[in-house]
């Protein structure tokens, strides 16, 4: 039985532990909390209490990185963490990999690396990417960090913006004035979220970079008005004036090519649970 370890078994990391161990994988993750724990581990999915701060702290967690594969899912909160603080979580993290033996790992960073600026075509794993053009040198600096003098085989996702069950993109912005509508989106529903990362490790995939983003990239506004009609809720009361150069967009051709199914190719299909 292949044993998986999952550093963050938050709101992709969870839905994944269930996917996973109904597949016949061996599944242990981690949690901040020891109530959060105590309520992973009821669900039939082994938990252990496991925080970065941003040294180790918790019990029995060398057991982690004990697995042969590990999904490491801890995004940056940059609203009430440095970058450095990020950056010194990581080091901790890979110190312990290389020392522990796990020998496959699934590292999930965000599209939001890439320059915040619009290009004519859209952005793919081989644009030329540095600290300086970055639309966020944490995350950079993560990918850099990961990659660089490691004892294990690596393959990062770069996940796109996270949508499905709660998550719907036409709440935030039901009844508000002058949204921005015109831009296209880059938006990943959960159930894919899982599944690339579920793919990643069934096919041993490794030494790739990916951006998971869906591959059709409707307008905001036809999401929000799409999100108002099926769910009842209020759309934007105006929307803003349309500038040009905004339309952003990742390329995700490259997932595909390699087999990988999108099973909510597009956002205006995605499927809610409010």
């Amino acid at each position: 039985m292949k044993r998986v370890s999952i550093i963050g078994l938050g709101w992709t990391g969870l839905p994944l532990a269930h996917f996973l161990q109904k597949k016949g994988w061996e599944v242990l993750g981690s949690t901040t909390s020891e109530q959060k724990r105590d309520e992973i581990s009821s669900s039939g999915i082994e938990a252990v209490q496991f925080k970065l701060n941003p040294h180790p702290e918790g019990i029995g967690f060398q057991k982690l990185f004990e697995s042969e594969y590990l999904v490491i899912n801890i995004p940056p909160r940059s609203r009430v963490q440095s970058a450095d603080f990020y950056l010194e979580q990581l080091k901790y993290l890979k110190t312990l990999i290389n020392q522990a033996g796990s020998k496959k790992v699934v590292f999930i960073s965000s599209t939001g690396i890439y320059p915040n600026e619009s290009i004519e075509s859209a952005y793919s794993e081989d644009f030329p990417l540095t600290k300086e053009n970055s639309g966020n040198t944490t995350l950079w600096e993560g990918e850099q960090m990961m990659l660089k003098s490691k004892s294990y085989n690596l393959s990062i996702l770069r996940f796109g913006g996270l949508m499905g069950e709660s998550r719907i993109p036409g709440k935030y912005f039901s009844g508000k004035e002058n949204v921005a509508g015109h831009t296209r989106v880059n938006y990943l529903h959960q159930v894919d979220s899982v599944g690339s990362i579920a793919w990643i490790l069934e096919n041993e995939i490794w030494e790739e970079t990916f951006n998971v983003v869906a591959p059709i990239h409707p307008l905001r506004k036809e999401i929000y008005e799409k999100n108002a009609l099926d769910l009842g809720i209020k759309p934007p009361a105006s929307y803003e004036t349309p500038k040009e150069g905004e339309d952003r967009l990742i390329d995700s051709k490259k997932i595909v090519e390699f087999g990988f199914q999108f099973q909510y190719p597009d956002p205006l299909d995605f499927p809610y649970n409010p």
